[in-house]
């Protein structure tokens, strides 16, 4: 397997991991970044562009990170908030009237961050041309009624969180929320990060698709679902089922249509340096410039808010404000640290306790929600490296 890039001294178990991705769990291409002290120390790719062909991945070359782009969109509440310009403790109802409609008058800002909403489903599914509309999503999840009372339990909200987030930061600056990350975050910060991709910069973003399981690695993270996660899976009742059916029939995420709209809870396009630099912004300076967070919205980020069952993943998650947290659900570097996975497969997270922010894309989704295989065998390489 030819891998190309660099790895820093030090950091050559992260290569040894990278390879045996693709030789024993399947990769078919993918990249992987670390920044350690706001410095790039791994910078990896190999493997095609598609996960169906043959042209060789590129250095730029930028993959949809589904739920890993909810990591980016929690920043840009998280920044309003630093800027003054949004008060986390409020009801959502003081920014979006029509959202108090239901029995969701009480329902505060940070619940939405915290998955504690009571709006994971919608009644009516919204089809992928209507999810792409920002106020078709909005108008859905503000006259939805929640399935529990906001704030009182969490259960991760996998689809409606792009239209709650969206539209606060729509009502609160004028913009959309793909247009303020480019404008405050990816701009600044020099991250390869798009919500919302341009039709013109489509060529440079490969197809993806759903990948059998590899052969059992011995070595490797155990990946078999309790069965009370595969039964919740396979009801079409369940909490679980209808959350990530919000969005009904599934959208094709090759589509350019889909890829162009913004819906910070899915679709998310980033190189693996992109979700690495992002995550390094957040705990420090980047190559010397630009923080995003400071030391106190950083430890706002990741303070728990939510923990214990999840109503919807139906296994103990931990969430921080828009963050997974570490723990058996999501592992990540330490107890220090935080970010969110892609379903199946993308995974961003920063650790400030050792400086370590880390990003890792691929083309080839897997059955794992929060933590598939290769992403964790990457992640025990650093925290070899670091040691």
């Amino acid at each position: 397997m030819d891998v190309n890039g660099a790895v820093a001294d030090g950091f050559e178990p992260v290569r040894e991991a990278f390879v045996r991705n693709f030789e024993v769990l399947g990769d078919r291409g993918a990249a992987v970044a670390v920044y350690r002290d706001g410095r790039k120390v791994v910078d990896l790719w190999g493997g095609a562009q598609d996960v169906d062909g043959t042209e060789p991945w590129q250095h730029g070359t930028a993959q949809i990170v589904r739920s890993a782009t909810k990591g980016v969109a929690a920043a840009v509440l998280l920044l309003l908030s630093q800027r003054g310009e949004l008060d986390l403790d409020a009801p959502v109802g003081d920014y979006w009237p029509e959202f108090k409609a239901a029995g969701k008058e009480r329902t505060r800002v940070w619940h939405l961050l915290a998955h504690r909403t009571g709006v994971p489903v919608l009644d009516r599914p919204l089809t992928p041309a209507e999810a792409a509309d920002p106020d078709l999503g909005a108008a859905a999840v503000a006259a939805q009624a929640p399935v529990w009372e906001p704030g009182t339990d969490h259960g991760y909200h996998a689809q409606t969180y792009s239209w709650l987030t969206g539209e606060l930061v729509r009502r609160i600056t004028g913009r959309g929320i793909g247009e303020w990350i480019a404008d405050e975050i990816a701009g600044p910060v020099g991250a390869d990060f798009r919500l919302g991709l341009p039709y013109a910069e489509q060529a440079r973003v490969g197809r993806v698709a759903q990948l059998d399981d590899p052969p059992v690695d011995p070595h490797g993270l155990r990946t078999r679902p309790k069965r009370a996660v595969s039964e919740a899976y396979a009801d079409p009742a369940s909490l679980t089922r209808r959350a990530f059916a919000a969005i009904t029939p599934l959208p094709d995420e090759n589509d350019p249509a889909y890829r162009a709209a913004a819906l910070p809870a899915s679709n998310g396009i980033a190189t693996a340096e992109g979700l690495a630099r992002f995550y390094a912004s957040l705990i420090g300076e980047v190559d010397g410039g630009t923080r995003l967070f400071t030391p106190e919205t950083m430890e706002l980020a990741r303070a728990e808010r939510s923990a214990g069952p999840d109503r919807v993943l139906v296994v103990n998650t931990r969430f921080g404000l828009g963050y997974m947290l570490h723990g058996a659900a999501s592992p990540l570097l330490s107890p220090t640290s935080f970010g969110h996975p892609g379903r199946g497969g993308a995974l961003g997270f920063a650790d400030p306790d050792s400086g370590i922010a880390f990003g890792y894309v691929t083309n080839g989704f897997r059955k794992s929600v929060t933590a598939d295989p290769r992403a964790q065998a990457l992640v025990r390489a650093v925290s070899t490296s670091v040691r």
